[in-house]
């Protein structure tokens, strides 16, 4: 070894090696070969340990935290539509009445919901002038709160309904496409309704999984009639449920249910609930961090060290990767022309002339392909 140096090209922090030539030739090939291909082999098991660590991140944190069960927000933006509806430390327990895992499950149902919305108004392209039923999905609404809703629309004598309302209507068991002479048919049996008492009722539809409504669209009974939301086309109906583990005010409710099985309700309001989402799912998805490890205890800046831990070890197995797989290309002044050498005297059958050429047509091709590939990273970056 002559000269052991450190430098940084860019931002980016390095370092080198450099070997006396004549001493590095008077060994045999398969050893000088080991000695070149050092860097790398400690990067591929930098990367092995790295890739390890993250399969076996779950197990290790097993004792201070659970995995895979509920995603946990980690933070919601101002700018967020959710903004308001969730915070920091509150768990996502299903959307739609189907249970999420992780945050991919949570990205993958938002995708799945708007591709059912898009089929849907594909399926209703005639409707242009009134809403549509959002994906028809319906609640059993008891005929005494629709009778209350039918005299509060008289009294107003209005056809749509406040902004503290939603509007309702009717939905048969056999779905029927909706055409515009209809229009004045829809208003009548429009009915005004609070969401938020809604969600808590029966679900009915074909608009729902089918673990919900049992496969059959008609579940409700002879006082209840089946209603579904009225949406303008684009904008979903998700009904979000979530629960609030670390809140005072759920630690406080749940110490006092331990001694008062009777506080369930006061529970539910204080350690989550169910609320409804009417918009972009997509964006709705995309405005909030998650992580699918929560803490089994409320201790401080415990809810970000797994997100972090995965962070560092996603972060070095990709720059362990990358630096592997770049010192082994055939380019000029890196691993790989010294490897490209050493690997070319294995191959008796060449002469060492025929051997020094293949090397420099080696090396020019990998410089000149790896120079294109990094220009076209940079300019596609931009």
């Amino acid at each position: 070894m002559e000269y052991v140096a450190v430098f940084v090209a860019c931002i980016f922090p390095g370092a080198l090696v450099a070997f006396n030539d004549d001493v590095m030739q008077a060994l045999p090939c398969f050893t000088a070969l080991r000695v070149y291909c050092a860097g790398i082999w400690h990067n591929a098991v930098c990367c092995a340990v790295c890739g390890l660590a993250l399969l076996l991140l779950p197990v290790l944190l097993f004792p201070f935290y659970i995995h895979g069960e509920s995603p946990m927000v980690l933070g919601v933006p101002s700018t967020s539509p959710l903004s308001g509806y969730l915070s920091r430390g509150d768990v996502i327990v299903s959307v739609d009445g189907v249970p999420i895992r992780n945050a991919q499950e949570w990205m993958d149902m938002a995708a799945f919901l708007n591709e059912l919305s898009l089929n849907d108004e594909n399926h209703n392209m005639d409707v242009q002038s009134i809403g549509t039923v959002s994906n028809r999905k319906g609640y059993c609404v008891p005929n005494s709160m629709m009778e209350e809703s039918k005299r509060m629309l008289v009294v107003d004598n209005q056809s749509s309904c406040p902004d503290s309302l939603t509007s309702f209507t009717t939905v048969p068991c056999a779905y029927t496409s909706i055409s515009g002479d209809d229009r004045l048919r829809i208003i009548e049996k429009t009915y005004c309704l609070n969401a938020k008492d809604v969600v808590k009722l029966n679900k009915c539809g074909d608009g729902w999984p089918p673990t919900i409504t049992n496969g059959s669209n008609c579940i409700c009974s002879q006082d209840e009639s089946c209603l579904s939301p009225i949406q303008i086309p684009g904008l979903i109906w998700v009904e979000v449920t979530y629960s609030r583990p670390y809140s005072l005010e759920c630690l406080r409710v749940r110490r006092k249910s331990f001694a008062d099985s009777r506080n369930s309700d006061s529970m539910e309001s204080n350690c989550g609930g169910t609320f409804v989402f009417v918009g972009n799912v997509i964006s709705m998805a995309r405005s909030v961090r998650l992580t699918a490890y929560r803490p089994r205890w409320a201790f401080p800046l415990g809810t970000y060290l797994p997100n972090v831990l995965e962070r560092i070890l996603r972060c070095t197995f990709q720059v362990s990767l990358t630096l592997a797989l770049l010192n082994s290309l055939p380019v000029y002044l890196l691993d790989g022309e010294s490897i490209l050498e050493a690997s070319l005297l294995h191959f008796t059958l060449l002469s060492p002339r025929k051997r020094r050429k293949v090397v420099q047509v080696c090396l020019f091709g990998g410089t000149l392909i790896s120079i294109l590939a990094f220009l076209r990273i940079v300019l596609y970056g931009l």
